[in-house]
């Protein structure tokens, strides 16, 4: 089948968020054909390049979220008012009820007009962009804003506070001035499969809203969490009404999508609080490759016993510093045990936490030299991967006995995996997706409690024999759930689902030009010796082997009883 892949600022960027887990999940599902559509997130992003694609990527087609010129398209007096009302409309959407919980029908219905409203007016005009920037698009958000009825937080909206939304909506509502919903764009393909949610979905949904294309949403992190926990510096006025338009997206999207596949539990529920269908849902963990971990995991006993280890992004989320008072703890317990934290600092933050944090273990840790006049060794090291110590991502999990995770904010814990795979003990907060990821194969203590973290990990050290069975079990838990095998298997399997159960929408004549109906059954989607006989497609592309000669009706066949 031919599949197009939705992604923003992933895959094919090389500096793509999602890049690794779309890139495995085309090269493993060779058999079938993929489309990308990219939007991209910056120009650096750009400029870096794609990846190495495989054979089975037919075309790409990218677009700046980042940047958009004026499209100096001239709306007539018909096209302004059609703007003026659906643009009020979907302002008044985010105007009403809760900006927290899933939003009740009207309000689905209200916003999802207005969308495709604004999706239809930008196909027949030409672009939306300048519509977007205008002031008739300030003046409709503050009308809805002082309209009756309006969330209080709305009403309390200034004229900056106003300009910076108007802003954010133009932004989000550049996919609906795309030239990819002809029937030589998405319209040709079997399948959209968005990479996530937001901004990578709404291509998808307007895909199905033209060309009624299947939609399937894959989330590993929900992008209205994500927008939760990222929007804490503007006014209240802003954060309700961008909260309200994530939302109302995130439950229009759910709702048109045939299938959702979150990464996790944790994912799931905030997928079902924002009104996906239970029934859609299928959780699909993210694919790792365990094969890079193999010699280590194989191999416990090469760890040092002494040694904790911390592996990740260094950032204020993973709460280095209550790491480090809990290693204060543990020292008083078993001074011989040393903590390896292996990270590089994530952006301008990230930089100024690791130096905030390597201060912090000066001061925790002043006396570890023999002598007034000799260097300390100090327990604490800092490191990157890449080193003469550690050349590998599996060498810096080999280097401690216990991998640690601290972090008071964790979507699906990707380090705590790696560890499994390299049969570690774990000591994890109660974070995200953490207890769902480690079962019962580690130990969890609440974030934000430095002597509960160090109990925790002193008793590991003190039981080797726990240690390795807690790490075996985690291997053989990661090996079962967190491989590429299972991620692909998983897909594949979905695909098929989706498309079986979807009519087919090409059209297909006779030797006259009149349609046949039902001469492509649901065995056209794949293929094999029951597409050997073509059909000719009319109104939308498809799969190479699907695009044959026109198919004549023939007078049936008598068949002699008996023949062999």
């Amino acid at each position: 089948m031919r599949i197009g892949l939705l992604t923003e600022g992933g895959y094919p960027y090389v500096s793509g968020d999602a890049g690794l887990w779309c890139d495995r999940l085309v090269r493993g599902l060779e058999q079938h054909e993929f489309d990308i559509y990219a939007l991209s997130r910056s120009e650096r992003q750009e400029d870096e390049g794609w990846v190495p694609l495989p054979p089975q990527v037919n075309r790409v087609r990218t677009a700046p979220l980042w940047t958009a010129e004026e499209d100096a398209v001239g709306y007539g007096r018909r096209a302004r008012r059609r703007f003026a009302e659906c643009y009020g409309e979907l302002a008044a959407a985010l105007c009403e009820g809760s900006v927290v919980e899933a939003p009740s029908a009207p309000e689905t219905d209200r916003f999802a007009g207005a969308l495709y409203g604004l999706a239809e007016l930008a196909r027949d005009e030409g672009g939306l962009v300048g519509a977007l920037r205008s002031e008739a698009a300030v003046r409709a958000l503050e009308r809805a804003c002082r309209a009756p009825g309006a969330l209080r937080t709305a009403r309390e909206a200034r004229v900056p506070d106003l300009l910076t939304v108007a802003a954010h909506l133009e932004r989000a509502l550049r996919p609906l001035s795309l030239d990819w919903y002809e029937d030589d764009g998405l319209g040709a393909v079997d399948l959209c499969h968005a990479a996530s949610g937001g901004a990578a979905a709404l291509p998808g949904l307007l895909a199905r809203h033209f060309c009624d294309v299947p939609l399937l949403v894959t989330e590993y992190g929900v992008r209205l969490r994500t927008h939760y926990l990222t929007d804490t510096e503007s006014s209240p006025a802003v954060r309700a009404l961008l909260t309200a338009f994530h939302g109302r997206l995130a439950a229009e999207t759910y709702g048109r999508a045939a299938i959702v596949t979150p990464g996790n539990a944790h994912a799931r529920r905030w997928q079902e609080r924002c009104g996906a269908d239970r029934d859609k849902l299928r959780t699909v963990y993210p694919g790792m490759d365990a094969s890079r971990f193999a010699d280590i995991g194989e191999s416990p006993e090469c760890a040092d016993p002494h040694a904790l280890v911390w592996v990740g992004r260094v950032e204020p989320a993973k709460d280095l510093v209550s790491l480090l008072h809990a290693f204060a703890e543990i020292r008083k317990e078993e001074p011989k045990t040393r903590l390896r934290i292996v990270g590089t600092p994530s952006g301008a933050e990230g930089t100024a936490y690791l130096g905030h944090c390597k201060v912090l273990a000066a001061q925790l840790f002043p006396d570890e030299a023999d002598g007034p006049h000799a260097v300390g060794d100090n327990p604490v090291s800092f490191e990157e991967i890449g080193g003469p110590e550690l050349p590998t991502l599996a060498d810096a999990y080999a280097a401690g006995a216990v991998a640690v995770l601290s972090s008071v904010v964790e979507g699906f814990p990707i380090g705590l995996v790696e560890a499994m795979f390299c049969g570690r003990a774990t000591v994890s907060t109660d974070v995200g997706a953490v207890v769902e990821a480690i079962g019962g194969t580690g130990l969890v203590v609440p974030p934000r409690n430095p002597r509960a973290l160090a109990e925790a990990c002193v008793t590991l050290l003190r039981d080797t024999e726990r240690r390795e069975r807690l790490g075996a079990a985690a291997r053989a838990r990661a090996l079962e759930l967190f491989t590429v095998e299972q991620n692909i298997t998983a897909f594949h399997g979905i695909y098929l689902e989706i498309v079986s159960r979807t009519p087919v929408h090409r059209v297909l004549l006779d030797d006259t030009g009149e349609p046949l109906p039902f001469a492509a059954p649901a065995e056209a989607h794949v293929p094999g010796r029951w597409t050997e006989q073509g059909v000719h497609v009319v109104a939308r592309g498809g799969p190479g082997w699907a695009v044959r000669p026109p198919l004549r009706p023939t007078a049936p066949t008598a068949v002699t009883e008996g023949a062999s």
